[in-house]
C-alpha cells in the first residue's frame, strides 16, 4: 500500500464512520428529528453499521483501520512503524471531515435544538434535558464522549479494557493477506464487536475506543459557530486518546504472547 493510497482510504474510511456514527447519536439527540429518543440500542447498532460500511468501502485502498488504536495494535505486532503517521493523519481528517458533514446534515436541528426555546429564571442557569422552559443543553455528545460519572481512573481504565477488547478481536479474526488490515470477513466481525462493546461496556464513558474518533469531532466542535453549544470539555479530552492507545498495545502485547 503506498503513502497515498492509506492517506485517501483512512480519511474517506474515517470520514464515513463518523458521519454515520455521529449521525445516529445526532438523530437519537436532536430536536425535531423523526429518530429522536430511540435510545442506547440505536446508538450501538449505528456505529456497529458505520464500522462495517467503512470498512468494507476503503479495505482495499488502506486496510480500513480508521482508529489510531488499531494502526499502533498492528504496528506493535508487527514491529513495523514506518507508515504510522500516515494513518494517524488521515484518521484525523477524516474524523474533522466526518464531524462537519454531521453537522452539515443536521444543521437546521442543531440550531432548533440549541435556539428554540424560552428561558424561565436565571439565563446563566446550565440548561437541563427535558426541564420546563430550558433549552436540551449542550450537544458535546454528538460529537466526542465523556463520563456519566467522572472518576479518572476509573474512566481512563474504561477505556482501556474496552479498546483492549476490540484490537485482540482485530488482530484474531481477520486480518487480510498482508496483514495490514481488516479482511471481508473480519470486517463484519469486527463491526458486531463494535456493538457488543457498546452495549456491555459503553455505559461508563461512551466507549470511545478510537482517539481519531473522539478528537477530531471534538476539535470540530471548539471550532463551530453555534449558539449555546457548551464547552468542549478538554479537561476530559486526553482520556479517550490515551485510553484506547494504551488498550491497543494492551491487546498487542497479549497477541504477542498468547496468539504469535
Amino acid at each position: 500500500m503506498s503513502s497515498s493510497d492509506i492517506f485517501i482510504g483512512e480519511t474517506i474510511g474515517t470520514a464515513v464512520l463518523i458521519l454515520l456514527g455521529g449521525g445516529v447519536v445526532a438523530a437519537v439527540t436532536l430536536k425535531h428529528s423523526k429518530a429522536r429518543g430511540a435510545g442506547w440500542l440505536a446508538i450501538t447498532f449505528g456505529w456497529g453499521f458505520a464500522v462495517m460500511t467503512a470498512v468494507y468501502m476503503t479495505t482495499s485502498l488502506s486496510g480500513a483501520h480508521l482508529n489510531p488504536a488499531v494502526t499502533f495494535g498492528i504496528a506493535i505486532k508487527d514491529g513495523t512503524w514506518d507508515k504510522v503517521p500516515v494513518y494517524l493523519a488521515g484518521q484525523l481528517l477524516g474524523a474533522m471531515i466526518g464531524a462537519a458533514l454531521v453537522v452539515l446534515t443536521y444543521y437546521g436541528q442543531f440550531l432548533s435544538h440549541l435556539t428554540d426555546r424560552e428561558i424561565i429564571g436565571d439565563p446563566a442557569d446550565k440548561p437541563i434535558e427535558g426541564a420546563p422552559g430550558k433549552s436540551a443543553g449542550p450537544v458535546l455528545g454528538i460529537f466526542s464522549t465523556g463520563p456519566e460519572i467522572r472518576v479518572v481512573w476509573q474512566n481512563l481504565a474504561t477505556e482501556i479494557i474496552g479498546t483492549a477488547v476490540l484490537v485482540l478481536a482485530v488482530l484474531t479474526q481477520g486480518l487480510n493477506a498482508e496483514g495490514k488490515g481488516l479482511s471481508t470477513l473480519g470486517a463484519l466481525i469486527t463491526a458486531f464487536v463494535v456493538v457488543g462493546i457498546g452495549l456491555s461496556l459503553g455505559g461508563p464513558t461512551g466507549y470511545a475506543i478510537n482517539p481519531a474518533r473522539d478528537l477530531g469531532p471534538r476539535i470540530v466542535h471548539a471550532l463551530l459557530p453555534l449558539p449555546n453549544k457548551g464547552g468542549s470539555d478538554w479537561g476530559y479530552a486526553w482520556i479517550p486518546v490515551v485510553g484506547p492507545l494504551a488498550g491497543g498495545a494492551l491487546a498487542a502485547g497479549i497477541y504477542n504472547l498468547a496468539f504469535a
